[in-house]
């Protein structure tokens, strides 16, 4: 495979992931894969939550494929594809662990109406603390914040999360 051709399923396979992400978060964190996924609508309480053996589950086709294509004469297309997987992964971490979440301390502040997009939805994604009721299941591409704000209201606000102690301003 010539690179130019690797590159292209390189990329091609990072965007294709947004579609598997976007799937896996829907149908199976807030489906039957909730009691993992649960610990990542509750305020954390120490460096880990069960939802980070997401991140191990989902590597494991990105070893697998590298691991193949080097190894086992799956070509390079097995390469090129794990790779992209990984990617993703990268770029998920860093956006959604590092600036969304701020697990890892920084001092970004989002400036492009891309970024500031992004981070909105997924903070009205998280609005919710059930299973059911959220929105905006996507890490690369959401929807515009006033579509998923009136998603919610048309829901009822079903799910919605009560103010923490530590989100509730003072009286």
């Amino acid at each position: 495979m010539t690179w130019p051709v690797g590159i292209f399923l390189f990329l091609l396979t990072i965007l294709a992931m947004e579609v598997v992400a976007y799937a896996a978060h829907r149908w199976v964190m807030h489906g039957p894969g909730w009691f993992l996924h649960k610990s990542h609508h509750r305020e954390r309480e120490g460096l880990f939550e069960a939802n980070d053996l997401y991140a191990l589950i989902f590597a494991i086709p990105s070893v697998l494929l590298i691991h193949s294509g080097v190894n086992l004469g799956w070509g390079s297309w097995a390469i090129w594809t794990g790779a992209g997987i990984a990617a993703y992964g990268a770029i998920y971490f860093g956006f959604h662990d590092v600036i969304v979440h701020r697990r890892v301390g920084h001092r970004y502040l989002p400036r492009s109406a891309y970024m500031k997009r992004i981070i909105q939805a997924h903070r009205l994604h998280h609005a919710t603390e059930t299973k059911d009721g959220s929105v905006s299941f996507g890490f690369i591409w959401a929807p515009r914040p006033q579509v998923l704000k009136a998603e919610l209201a048309r829901r009822g606000h079903a799910g919605i999360r009560t103010p923490s102690a530590r989100t509730r301003p003072e009286a």
